[in-house]
């Protein structure tokens, strides 16, 4: 008997882009939120003369660029399947997040830490605009909150419908939007609170050595960040199979039928966030006519959609046991 194949691709739209809307919206809140900040950074830090601010002027025109790139995947990856990708185009989500990375760690590691060495060695001027340098904090930290609030309901109710908590929820996801602005705006935050500390200890201690400091520190922070996002985007975009548990969901799944005798090989790709192929060889039962393959490898592709809602392609190789030896 020749081997027989099924295919079955129904709803790869639907599955490839569930969420991308919420996640555009999250990400458009960022991006609004993110233009705006720097440039009130990019003032406060020019009137003040603080080296920590105008880092944290680079660090959200970075994050800006950022969520320009996430648009861009999320439009791009809405793409129909075509000749040329056949399983469609959900990996420029992670693609782009992986550019997005790279430009957060250049603003860290180029612009706050080489200018804050640079004005460190140089020697800063002993007094600054402090009032200005407050107000620019104090918007931006309640800019950044909207932002982040947003996108931390966003992971919080994913998780909650995934039945997970949340920091697993998180490093679990393959939605690489929510993921990035979730992270970006904590260290915003963060980034708002380092300035803060030394913006103060210069005011303190009329030593505006606190200040630069600040910008480096600022710098090291961004550099974590983008190195944690970009290992998640190349992972996803080199070729990632589906989760542990969502392997052993297929594979249960499969082997529940009576005329299964047992999976000889199971292979998962992830397409996109909301996108698992499955190609999976198995072993029938001697008994099984040519009719019933075909209409048990429909049925075994809509239980694997049940069991793991993220399957959208169905590969099976199902022959029975004795042509096979």
């Amino acid at each position: 008997m020749a081997d027989s194949r099924a295919q079955q691709s129904s709803s790869r739209s639907t599955g490839r882009n569930r969420d991308a809307g919420e996640s555009r919206r999250t990400v458009l809140i960022a991006l609004a939120s993110n233009a705006f900040i720097a440039l009130a950074k990019l003032f406060g830090g020019l009137v003040s003369g603080s080296t920590a601010l105008l880092a944290e002027a680079a660090h959200s025109v970075a994050d800006t660029a950022n969520q320009a790139f996430l648009l861009v995947s999320i439009a791009l990856a809405k793409r129909e399947p075509s000749e040329d990708r056949p399983l469609g185009h959900g990996q420029e989500r992670f693609l782009w997040s992986f550019v997005a990375a790279v430009g957060m760690f250049l603003a860290g590691a180029v612009f706050a830490i080489g200018y804050g060495i640079y004005e460190l060695l140089a020697g800063g001027s002993e007094e600054g605009g402090f009032a200005i340098a407050w107000i620019v904090l104090a918007v931006s930290a309640a800019a950044e909150t909207v932002s982040w609030v947003r996108a931390l309901r966003q992971a919080r109710s994913e998780a909650s419908e995934a039945g997970k908590p949340l920091r697993q929820h998180v490093r679990d996801s393959r939605d690489p939007n929510v993921k990035m602005v979730l992270f970006e705006d904590t260290a915003a935050l963060l980034g708002v609170f380092i300035a803060a500390a030394g913006i103060g200890l210069h005011q303190l201690t009329k030593n505006a050595a606190w200040d630069q400091a600040a910008s480096i520190v600022i710098g090291i922070m961004l550099i974590a960040v983008a190195l944690r996002l970009a290992r998640d985007a190349k992972h996803l975009l080199v070729g990632a199979a589906a989760r542990p548990e969502e392997r052993r969901a297929i594979e249960e799944a499969i082997e529940r039928f009576d005329e299964i005798e047992r999976v000889e090989e199971l292979l998962t790709l992830v397409l996109g966030p909301n996108a698992l192929l499955v190609a999976a060889r198995v072993d029938l039962r001697n008994e099984i006519d040519a009719g019933r393959v075909e209409r048990l490898s429909d049925d075994i592709a809509e239980e694997l959609r049940e069991a793991v809602p993220d399957v959208t392609e169905v590969f099976l190789d199902a022959t029975p046991a004795a042509v096979r030896s």
